[in-house]
C-alpha cells in the first residue's frame, strides 16, 4: 500500500542542503535571515535539535524556500 504521508526530515541536514544549493555561508544565510549566526550553527550542528517555528520560517525565507522543504521530504 502506498502512502501520501510525508516524512519529516533532519532539519539541520535540509537547512545545510539548501543553504549549499543555493551557495550561501553560513554568515550570509545568519544575515539575511536576520538571525544569530550562533544560533544557526547551533542548529546545523544539531545541538538545538528542535529550533523554533519563528527561526524556520526566518531560514525558509532567506533560502527562498517553502517551510515544507525544510521539513519534510
Amino acid at each position: 500500500m502506498e502512502t501520501w504521508a510525508k516524512q519529516k526530515v533532519n532539519i539541520a541536514e535540509q537547512i545545510k542542503k539548501w543553504r549549499k544549493e543555493k551557495d550561501m555561508s553560513q554568515e550570509a544565510l545568519a544575515r539575511k535571515a536576520d538571525i544569530p549566526l550562533t544560533t544557526l550553527v547551533k542548529v546545523e550542528t544539531e545541538v538545538i535539535k528542535k529550533p523554533s517555528i519563528n527561526f524556520i520560517m526566518k531560514v525558509a525565507e532567506a533560502l527562498e524556500v517553502t517551510i515544507d522543504k525544510l521539513l519534510y521530504k
